[in-house]
């Protein structure tokens, strides 16, 4: 063996050992342990998980009360909602995730995003809102009694003719429902969209929104939620379980697709030759990518085929849940609510969130 050939061979067992290591790192849980008591003026209770896992590693603890900067809003949180974002944070899955929230353990223990509740106080410079307003939004750390949040972030008044509950089912939801369809789908009156995956949090919202918009809407679920989705608009219902649309010869303008349980290619042949394919969620499981996956498949093919075909991840802001919340107040679209549990249960609301069972939203009640 040559001089070169040692030296590459070394510098290859070199990358694999390296990425063995990163591998071991990354997939490695660190223990709970115990938090130890601290002296805190003005307490809250708080969902947190201190460790990587499934539900059972949530608990209710005493954490500090934040405080609002002087452009930020103190939010005394009435109700919140289980998005699948949450139990992918708690289990550190996929692992590749942990590349940010932190190895063997989380950074940040706090969960939630979805938020309703009453503005307690704002900074000496806020000016959008004031003490005693009814408001809704996404912010870090929604497992909580209260959190603070920037006032020109995803925030906004809450429609008054919705209860904490349901406005709290209403951000992260809709706004990928929303963006995926308006945005990323360009959808116009009068064209085709199927939703699979219509019967969960994001495809009733995006029934209703596409409706909206003038849209012929086909949208695929389970047995159990049809009449749902029918109460909701779609103007054609199909049981995944006794009909698989990909075989079908309707042809589709836009694909909203937030189950990945078909390959590409099978959507590919339900679309118009110039269709779109929003990817904006995908049940598949594995450790290390999980739904990324997916999105990556879905990235390469669209180089080499005329078809549009977009991965997508929503970005909360103000202006479209100033949006929504119009949309909500004059009926256009309302919440669906499946089960509510409250804060004590956190662990229980995420389980069922978790089995992929829930028809609408999962919300949770903070008192």
């Amino acid at each position: 063996m040559t001089l070169r050939y040692k030296i590459s061979a070394t510098i290859l067992g070199l990358v694999v050992l390296a990425g063995a290591a990163l591998a071991l790192a990354l997939s490695h849980n660190s223990p709970c342990g115990t938090v130890p008591p601290v002296a805190i003026t003005e307490p809250m209770s708080a969902a947190v998980h201190r460790c990587y896992g499934a539900a059972d590693v949530m608990r209710i603890e005493n954490t500090a009360r934040p405080v609002p900067s002087d452009h930020g809003v103190l939010v005394r949180v009435r109700a919140s909602s289980i998005n699948p974002l949450d139990w992918h944070f708690m289990r550190g899955e996929p692992y590749v995730m942990r590349l940010s929230s932190g190895w063997g353990a989380p950074h940040d223990p706090a969960l939630g995003t979805d938020f309703a509740g009453t503005v307690e106080s704002v900074g000496k410079l806020v000016t959008r809102f004031k003490p005693g307003d009814e408001v809704f939004g996404g912010a870090n750390g929604a497992f909580a009694q209260y959190l603070r949040t920037p006032e020109d972030a995803a925030v906004a008044l809450m429609p008054a003719n919705l209860t904490f509950e349901q406005a709290a089912a209403v951000p992260v939801a809709g706004i990928t429902a929303l963006q995926a369809l308006r945005d990323l789908g360009q959808l116009r009156a009068g064209q085709k969209v199927l939703i699979n995956g219509a019967g969960g949090g994001v495809g009733t919202f995006a029934v209703q929104i596409a409706k909206s918009l003038g849209a012929i809407v086909t949208a695929v679920t389970n047995p159990a939620s049809l009449a749902l989705i029918r109460s909701l608009g779609a103007d054609h219902v199909i049981d995944y379980g006794h009909e698989d649309f990909t075989q079908a010869a309707e042809r589709y303008d836009l694909i909203l697709d937030l189950s990945g349980d078909h390959p590409l290619s099978a959507y590919r042949r339900v679309m118009a030759p110039t269709g779109t394919y929003v990817l904006a969620g995908d049940t598949s499981n594995g450790n290390w990518t999980g739904p990324l996956a997916g999105f990556g498949k879905a990235l390469v093919v669209s180089v080499f085929v005329k078809q549009k075909l977009v991965p997508f991840f929503s970005q909360l802001n103000q202006a479209d849940l100033t949006l929504l919340a119009a949309m909500l107040e004059t009926g256009k679209v309302k919440p669906v609510i499946d089960r509510g549990y409250n804060l004590g249960a956190i662990a229980d609301a995420i389980r069922y969130q978790e089995s992929g069972h829930a028809r609408g939203k999962v919300v949770v009640t903070i008192d």
